[in-house]
């Protein structure tokens, strides 16, 4: 376990909210010089902590598109299927999450369809067919309380 002091984890924490903040600003921030921060902005980098940035797209709204909740078991365990499972699963565009889980399933997916007859096409074609799948529940979103984005 990598130790981080209150000054890492206030920096994480503004760069969770503002990913695009200024290092002027972050600096500011924390109570840290520009040159400081940003080294340890970069020790946190290399130390593999911040592992990198991104954007967040709003594909299409919300009213656009359903949210599936899937859990998904698997008829065995072991870490080959484990693997085999996850490689298929990244390939399915519309996955937008997937984590592994402990108790009654093994998968928790978060599906994006544009109706609940292409939920059925995503469910025939893609994830019926994942390797070493035993069972799927599904659960259609009714709406979006809270969407973090960090």
């Amino acid at each position: 376990m990598q130790t981080l002091d209150d000054t890492d984890r206030a920096i994480l924490r503004l760069l969770r909210a503002d990913g695009r903040m200024s290092n002027a600003d972050l600096a500011e921030a924390v109570g840290l010089s520009a040159s400081a921060c940003l080294r340890r902005v970069r020790l946190l980098e290399h130390r593999g902590i911040i592992r990198g940035y991104t954007a967040l797209i709003e594909e299409a709204a919300p009213r656009d598109l359903v949210v599936v909740i899937v859990q998904i078991t698997l008829d065995r365990q072991t870490d080959d299927h484990l693997k085999r499972f996850e490689e298929a699963v990244r390939r399915c565009a519309e996955v937008r999450e997937c984590y592994l889980m402990t108790g009654i399933a093994d998968y928790l997916l978060r599906v994006e369809a544009r109706d609940a007859a292409d939920y059925e096409r995503i469910h025939k074609e893609a994830l019926s067919r994942m390797p070493g799948v035993a069972r799927i529940q599904s659960s259609f979103a009714i709406r979006t309380v809270i969407r973090g984005t960090a």
